[in-house]
């Protein structure tokens, strides 16, 4: 049994330093890397992916909205077009970075109010994944474990990573809870252990009523920017590798 940990990473800015991406990237093997809309910058950015590069890291892009101010979590609407061409421009931007490092680059994981959107508009969804393939048609695409977007993706013959989260709670549709509701990020380290365990061997957790989720697992997130994030990524892996589970990048997995 194979599963993928990954982590967004590289989200600080110019002054500003947001996560705990050195100590995270050990624990890691998948780094969904910033690209300078809704964090990041070209220095933070060379900097992230250097860093994969000596952890043997495997790197992704995490494009999202042009938000810089809001985190990239305020939702906003965007033409078929504007989708598109947002996603290529950002998968760009990076791929620099990642060339210039004699690089691969994996997979292609929208962020934040981005990433929510997507899984209800299929037109959203269909417009993203084409700036994706546009780039390269071989990348793969990291979205919320049986979504529809997931199942767009595969219909448009492209590679899909189905992504579950350790520290978010689950409503009963398999969709994840709105982080401004109490109980939608969680904190014990045990207790997300134990999820992701749940979710990896049994295919599914419990939602926040109670009921059963079922999921289907490729890659598992711990969030870079929790200021637990390094203590919460080393027990889950060490718990992954406790139950017989390989941690590897995705690409061995997704095929």
């Amino acid at each position: 049994m194979k599963v993928d940990l990954n982590a967004d990473l590289g989200e600080s800015f110019g002054h500003y330093r947001l996560g705990l991406d050195e100590e995270v990237m050990k624990y890691i093997t998948s780094a969904n890397v910033a690209t300078g809309w809704h964090a990041g910058d070209p220095i933070v950015m060379r900097r992230t992916v250097r860093l994969a590069k000596k952890n043997g890291v495997a790197v992704g892009a995490h494009p999202g909205y042009p938000d810089l101010l809001g985190f990239g979590r305020r939702y906003m609407k965007l033409s078929p077009e504007e989708a598109r061409n947002y996603v290529l421009y950002q998968i760009g931007a990076l791929y620099a970075f990642v060339r210039a490092e004699n690089l691969e680059l994996q997979h292609v994981k929208p962020h934040g109010a981005l990433y929510n959107a997507l899984v209800k508009e299929e037109e959203l969804a269909r417009a993203v994944i084409e700036g994706m393939a546009d780039f390269d048609e071989r990348l793969i695409f990291v979205t919320l474990s049986g979504s529809r977007a997931a199942e767009v993706a595969e219909e448009m013959g492209v590679r899909v990573a189905h992504e579950v989260f350790a520290d978010r709670a689950y409503n009963p549709d398999g969709t994840l809870v709105l982080r401004s509701k109490p109980g939608a990020v969680i904190h014990d380290k045990e207790e997300i252990a134990e999820r992701v365990i749940s979710m990896v061997k049994d295919g599914g957790v419990e939602a926040i009523n109670g009921e059963w989720v079922e999921l289907k697992v490729d890659t598992i997130c711990v969030h870079g920017d929790n200021p637990k994030a390094v203590e919460i990524t080393s027990v889950v892996r060490k718990a992954l590798e406790g139950e017989g589970v390989k941690v590897v990048p995705m690409k061995e997995i997704v095929r």
